[in-house]
């Protein structure tokens, strides 16, 4: 990387955004810019917090950030990220500042990014009409529902709009904040902060892509819950769906119906995510050939394994390998 100008990055918060959204980022940058020390180069980012009234901000946690700099429509940042809220429209109530600020400059900016519900105040600010956006899964329903010209793509973890970006859940800020580094820095620095914070550089799949895992601990029934954890323990064994209800002590139709209801999905649609998720783990951390992968995650055959990546994540079990397997 060249010398180049310091590039003023500012994260805009308000009463109750998400912490994790603030600290993901800028960590990020701030892991960017010692990398760059470390190598006897200047740091490329200034990183600043601000706030429609600089001071100290509250979060959605006990963790409060304190706004070095209040929030100027003529003293703009080359990269501003807005945060996101779990109660977006509830905080946008009372962050009136802010959606100004927002409509005002982030036409003027470079960069602008929206982490998350963060995509709202842009939403609000009517920047986003007629273009594509994504924010939270979880409240893309109620971005489409309230700014019917936005085109909401509730899959993307993130989306460039022109200067314009807008990223999906929490963790995806930490997935566009890399994004920036390596447009900015370049593939080797981003790869670097990627490995210090042991998260993918770039993420296989989208936002609906969650892990097998994660919808076992976001199930409500403790049946679902039992039969989900007997499932992960006996990936390598092959069952049918018969044989499931019966471990489940309940009829097929209405474990289908349950798992609908809990998961969005069907009991043998969690089966073939979880193979795929114990498939990945094994691709990234062995270099075990694909018929014995296959075997161990109860695939009946390395085609079928392939045919599983193709369908949920759109790649190869080999370049799955190849992009995210640790270095030796």
């Amino acid at each position: 990387m060249s010398e180049r100008q310091r590039h003023r990055v500012d994260l805009v918060i308000y009463p109750g955004f998400k912490s994790l959204e603030a600290i993901g980022p800028l960590t990020v940058f701030t892991y960017a810019n010692k990398h760059l020390e470390s190598q006897g180069m200047a740091p490329f980012y200034d990183i600043r917090v601000a706030a429609a009234v600089a001071g100290p901000v509250t979060s959605d946690t006990v963790m409060t950030l304190d706004a070095a700099q209040s929030l100027d429509p003529d003293d703009l940042p080359d990269t501003a990220l807005v945060a996101g809220a779990h109660d977006i429209e509830g905080s946008m109530a009372n962050a009136q500042g802010v959606i100004d600020w927002v409509t005002s400059a982030a036409p003027r900016i470079k960069r602008f990014a929206a982490l998350c519900t963060g995509t709202f105040f842009l939403a609000q600010a009517g920047l986003l009409d007629g273009r594509r956006a994504t924010t939270h899964w979880r409240m893309s329903k109620r971005l489409e529902e309230r700014f019917p010209a936005v085109e909401v793509d509730v899959d993307a973890i993130f989306i460039q709009q022109g200067n314009l970006w807008t990223s999906a859940g929490v963790s995806a800020a930490i997935d566009l904040s890399l994004a920036f580094v390596e447009r900015d820095c370049g593939h080797k620095l981003a790869l670097e902060v990627a490995r210090d914070l042991v998260i993918f550089l770039k993420r296989p799949g989208g936002q609906s892509q969650f892990s097998a895992d994660l919808a076992s601990q976001m199930s409500q029934s403790s049946a679902v819950r039992r039969i989900q954890a007997w499932i992960m323990d006996h990936l390598e064994t092959p069952f049918t769906s018969s044989e499931l209800a019966e471990e489940a002590a309940m009829s097929l139709r209405h474990l289908t119906r349950l798992f609908q209801k809990e998961t969005g999905m069907s009991p043998l649609e969690f089966v073939e995510r979880s193979r795929l998720d114990k498939a990945r783990r094994l691709l990234q951390d062995t270099e075990l050939p694909l018929k014995s992968i296959a075997f161990r995650c109860g695939f009946s055959s390395d085609e079928q394994l392939r045919r599983t990546f193709r369908k949920y994540l759109a790649i190869l079990p080999t370049d799955y390998r190849a992009r995210f397997s640790s270095p030796n």
